[in-house]
């Protein structure tokens, strides 16, 4: 008669010990993140209700109307120039100020705190000095006009508002990726830089060929949470033009909010939320693709 091994010699005790601990955190992942994906997936093929019974299947007809919106289209356009106008000012001005503090200088410490201040404010204080700064009879107008420069509507511009937005959300990333960057500096080596005076390298070609190559997997992790952090960016929006001037600084979180919100619409905005997640997660992709072959 064969005997049954016991359950302990399937099981070693690290095993046991990393399932019980491991537990309480899938859980919470599933409640808190893949079933709320699952349920968004489900949902955009819906006509979404507030109530259960009032959810009706239609199949790939969201996603339809989606692709073939001329406001959506727009929306998409103007997310991308947001991104891209916002992640090019907020890598490379904290990276050069973080090579300027991460030297010998005096009050260096404090500059480190003044330039992250931005990252611990409150956007909607912000969105709403920045409001305040670029009316048509705000500060900003008021400083443009002692230099004999005719006074900008901004905010009611659809050439300017963005800009507004950009502006604000690079500011506001600023002091993060300072941090971020200033963390990498520390991490290369002093020795390259002392290899490198000896052959009698400047500053631009220590940067360039030392700096830079050592900061890679920085500056990889800095572009990516900056674009997700655009990706995601609502408040500067809600706050400071709604949307407007005719449609042009309508951005995807916020248009997802519109027809969820404003229009009922659950089904047709939880399929645009599927395309703000695929979004993301190409994003994610590429960052783990870079960061494999480091």
């Amino acid at each position: 008669m064969t005997k049954v091994k016991p359950i302990s010699s399937w099981l070693d005790r690290d095993s046991v010990a990393a399932g019980i601990f491991l537990t309480p955190a899938a859980i919470l992942l599933g409640i808190f993140l893949f079933y709320p994906i699952a349920y968004l997936l489900y949902l955009s093929f819906t006509t979404g209700s507030f109530t259960v019974t009032g959810v009706q299947w239609i199949g790939w007809r969201n996603y339809l109307r989606l692709f073939t919106d001329a406001d959506f289209w727009q929306v998409i356009g103007n997310t991308a120039y947001f991104t891209i106008a916002t992640v090019i000012p907020a890598i490379l001005v904290p990276l050069g100020l973080a090579v300027l503090l991460n030297r010998s200088l005096a009050w260096r410490g404090v500059l480190r705190a003044a330039y992250f201040i931005p990252s611990i404010t409150s956007l909607v204080a912000v969105g709403l000095a920045f409001r305040w700064l670029f009316q048509a009879d705000g500060p900003v107008n008021d400083l443009l006009i002692t230099w004999g420069i005719e006074p900008i509507s901004w905010l009611s511009s659809t050439v300017w508002a963005m800009p507004v937005l950009i502006l604000l959300s690079s500011w506001k990333q600023l002091g993060f990726n300072l941090v971020v960057f200033i963390a990498g500096l520390q991490i290369i080596p002093q020795s390259h830089y002392e290899a490198a005076e000896l052959d009698g390298a400047n500053d631009w070609a220590k940067f360039w060929y030392i700096t830079i190559p050592g900061l890679k997997p920085t500056l990889v992790f800095a572009v990516l949470t900056t674009a997700i952090f655009t990706l995601r960016s609502f408040e500067q929006v809600y706050i400071i033009t709604g949307g407007g001037p005719l449609n042009s600084t309508n951005l995807l979180v916020y248009y997802i909010y519109q027809q969820a919100f404003s229009r009922f619409e659950f089904g047709y905005a939880a399929a645009a939320a599927v395309i703000l997640l695929m979004i993301a997660a190409v994003f994610v992709y590429f960052y783990l693709r870079i960061w494999n072959e480091e």
